[in-house]
């Protein structure tokens, strides 16, 4: 018990201390063959195909292990709606940043993949860069939430690492996806077995993505140390993926990365934070905001900030950020 607790601990402070659950899946990667989600009418299999082939680039066999869908399949499905060989449309100018669900399939992390075995799309939304890399903007990936503590134990994880309250009781979360809104804007809504529910909603602008969790308390008990783990992931995003954090800043409620060769940024932020940090073997990007504590019947908030910068002189941005008053 006493060693079950300080694994928690640990993992609860963001150290990358694995469970006894996590080493005997050492090694392990998704599973192709349960993660698939085959569409099922045309009009979401276009959508899917459009997301995948277009945006994300991803190639044939990366969208059979999405879709579980052949290659003759998917070829097929590409010519008939007419997006073989398309190409990425030009943003036009004062449009907002892109946001989409993200498909899954490909891991979202460089590296420490054990720390993320199975991971689930339907927390997770790419933000694709202003600027063009190889002809085509690259993206980041927000997972919103990664984990979600509370006096309970872990009562949320968008992946396979530490058990959750959930996997103890041998309870499996039915899978979800996201809400597609008008302008661009995503939500989601997940209720939990216990009453509690929480949800997120995203909502792109010309210079940034708006960003909130909620989490509504259905139990009968009061709720405390929710502590919330927001991971913002830069495999996709060329020139921010070196695997340390010497291209990184650190500066509550924001957390920034640098391109490596370039006065480009990458800047998120959540209020209220109660750590700002970032794996570097990922490598990723957190402002890990807490909720106040919670009454039964209450719903509290957080709100977030994620945008993009050219430019030498971050401080000026980030002030200039805070003026907006992103976090009210």
């Amino acid at each position: 018990m006493r060693d079950h607790f300080m694994r928690f601990f640990l993992f609860a402070c963001g150290l990358t201390l694995l469970s006894d659950h996590t080493l005997a899946a050492q090694g392990a990667q998704p599973n192709p063959a349960t993660e698939a989600r085959k569409p099922s009418t045309d009009n979401d299999l276009r959508f899917w195909l459009e997301n995948m082939a277009l945006h994300h680039r991803y190639t044939l066999v990366e969208i059979g292990e999405v879709t579980g869908l052949s290659p003759g399949e998917i070829q097929a499905a590409l010519q008939r709606f007419g997006l073989e060989g398309k190409k990425y449309p030009a943003r036009p100018p004062g449009a907002p940043l892109l946001v989409l669900p993200y498909p899954g399939g490909r891991h979202p992390r460089i590296g420490f993949l054990d720390g993320a075995v199975n991971p689930q799309r339907e927390t997770k939304v790419s933000v694709f860069t202003p600027w063009d890399a190889d002809g085509a903007p690259g993206y980041v990936v927000a997972d919103i939430p990664e984990a979600v503590f509370s006096n309970l134990g872990l009562i949320y994880l968008a992946h396979t690492h530490v058990p959750t309250l959930w996997d103890l009781k041998k309870v499996t979360l039915p899978r979800l996806e996201w809400r597609r809104l008008e302008g661009g804007a995503l939500d989601i809504e997940r209720p939990l077995p216990n009453g509690i529910v929480f949800g997120a909603k995203v909502k792109p602008e010309p210079g940034a993505v708006r960003m909130e969790l909620w989490l509504k308390n259905g139990t009968p008990s009061r709720l405390t140390g929710l502590r919330v783990q927001n991971c913002v992931m830069l495999k996709g995003a060329p020139g921010f993926t070196a695997q340390n954090n010497n291209n990184k800043l650190f500066r509550p409620p924001y957390a920034v990365a640098r391109h490596e060769k370039l006065d480009r940024w990458v800047i998120i932020g959540w209020e209220p934070t109660q750590r700002a940090w970032g794996n570097a073997p990922c490598p990723c990007l957190h402002a890990d905001p807490q909720f106040p504590d919670c009454e039964p019947g209450q719903t509290v908030r957080c709100r977030g900030w994620l945008s993009y910068f050219e430019g030498a002189d971050i401080d000026s941005e980030l002030k200039r950020i805070d003026a907006t008053g992103w976090a009210k």
